[in-house]
């Protein structure tokens, strides 16, 4: 994908799967988890994961999907605690920091928009110290509606003001990238493999990249 910075004045970033690697989320919810879940509740081990897969499945889209605190009490079990029990997973995309640094370098304002939980968040900004590569962290649990609802975007204008026109979003989500093209965000990019270990994905509804350096504002 060709990007003219020129015309980008303010850069809307994912975090999961966008800026880091997802393989901490997918091996949290789908390996440690049902594995904890399963030891707590005297299950089979297989069985916990096909019933918790299923559970999770009922939220996508929605802010519980990614509320911890809601999570915690369908499951009775300390989510938040149990994330930082595996949080050496937790890291960065190739060449993230140094995208992040040479966007900065174009005086393009970079914002972090993202549906994790506010323990989540902390928790990945203690491991990785995103917070101080970028302008400013929006968490869409502040404004009670998930990035895929055009609540979200019309929040976000109001507490951070953009031009659409001039708006690029960076995000793995294609439920997400169709909220933002509704509402009128103009440069949308994908990621092709959001976890790295697990197969890259064929997207053909928006452009996408594999790695930032693909996009990275020439000096």
């Amino acid at each position: 994908m060709n990007l003219d910075w020129h015309k980008i004045d303010t850069l809307l970033l994912d975090m999961d799967g966008t800026l880091l690697d997802l393989h901490f989320d997918s091996y949290f919810w789908l390996e440690f988890l049902p594995e904890r879940y399963a030891q707590a509740h005297a299950l089979p081990q297989d069985e916990a994961r096909r019933w918790l897969h299923q559970r999770i499945q009922q939220e996508q889209g929605t802010l519980n999907w990614y509320c911890l605190d809601y999570w915690s009490e369908v499951l009775h079990l300390p989510i938040a605690q149990l994330k930082r029990e595996v949080a050496d997973k937790i890291g960065f995309r190739p060449h993230v920091e140094d995208f992040l640094e040479a966007v900065r370098a174009e005086n393009i304002r970079t914002v972090i928009v993202t549906n994790a939980h506010r323990d989540s968040l902390s928790l990945k900004m203690e491991q990785t110290g995103l917070d101080r590569l970028v302008d400013l962290v929006i968490c869409s649990h502040d404004f009670k509606a998930p990035k895929e609802d055009q609540a979200f975007w019309q929040f976000l204008q109001q507490v951070e003001p953009f031009n659409p026109q001039r708006t690029l979003l960076v995000d793995d989500s294609l439920a997400v990238l169709r909220s933002a093209r509704d509402y009128g965000i103009r440069y949308l990019l994908s990621i092709l493999q959001p976890d790295s270990q697990a197969p890259s994905r064929e997207i053909d509804e928006f452009a996408a990249i594999h790695h930032f350096d693909e996009v990275m504002p020439k000096k």
